[in-house]
């Protein structure tokens, strides 16, 4: 019992030492993005054309680029991020699993950064658009830094974490907490959830723009399924060759 308690304790010490590397990035990346916070943001207005922000309150521009700083600063301690958090899952995974921590981090920055790209070019001007559309002429838009800073940082987000679903799937599938099997068995179910998403998230809640949000998500959940298969067939063969190893041994001492 004793040993059992000293497990836990010495897991919920290496939680704490994760998280305070985690934040400690994050602190970093947000002191540095927020002496470049007015580069970011031009970076942020490009999808939306020709438009000017206001501020309202004195602390307005301050807060704006804590924002800002906070948002990209997050961006960039990602890849620290996600590190701790498969280190401290390395525990749970088997010796060769362990060898991929540093791919998998690779491929979570990678897939975020391709979503964020994906939804800063293609979704975020056509979703921007057709919401000023919305005044039709009769209303002039009056846009707050701090408002536009939020609808932007929250755009890119969800479509930076809505491209890690091969990702998070292949995770669950090297913990054990699902298969290749179940995934392709509950594809429907998986698609509406798709489509839920796409339609809570996408701030427009156009037909058009939540088609495009969603097909992208199916397909890398097409994409993770076949990524899973791929990773149970080459788990089994070094299992095979593992235990193949073993009997080659007990026979060569006899």
């Amino acid at each position: 019992m004793a040993d059992k308690k000293m497990s836990i304790l010495d897991h919920l010490d290496e939680l704490r030492k994760r998280i305070i590397v985690s934040v400690i990035a994050v602190i970093i990346g947000v002191g540095i993005c927020f002496f470049y916070a007015y580069d970011i943001l031009e970076i942020l207005l490009k999808p939306a054309g020709d438009l000017e922000l206001v501020f309202l309150g004195v602390l307005d521009p301050f807060m704006a680029k804590f924002k800002i700083a906070i948002f990209a600063g997050i961006f960039i301690a990602l890849p620290v991020i996600i590190y701790q958090i498969l280190s401290f899952l390395a525990p749970a995974l088997k010796g060769h699993e362990k060898k991929i921590i540093y791919p998998m981090v690779l491929f979570f920055v990678i897939l975020f950064a391709c979503g964020a790209y994906f939804g800063y070019t293609y979704i975020m001007p056509v979703g921007t658009e057709w919401l000023l559309n919305q005044a039709e002429g009769q209303i002039s838009p009056v846009l707050t830094i701090d408002k536009y800073v939020a609808y932007a940082s929250l755009f890119i987000i969800a479509f930076g974490i809505s491209f890690e679903t091969p990702f998070f799937i292949l995770i669950l599938v090297m913990l054990g907490v699902v298969s290749p099997k179940s995934l392709r068995k509950n594809w429907r179910i998986a698609y509406l959830i798709i489509l839920l998403f796409a339609a809570i998230v996408t701030p427009d809640w156009s037909p058009v723009t939540m088609t495009i949000f969603a097909m992208p998500m199916i397909l890398l959940y097409e994409l993770s399924i076949l990524l899973a298969w791929g990773y149970k067939k080459l788990r089994k063969k070094k299992e095979d060759l593992s235990e193949g190893g073993v009997e080659l041994d007990t026979t060569s001492e006899g």
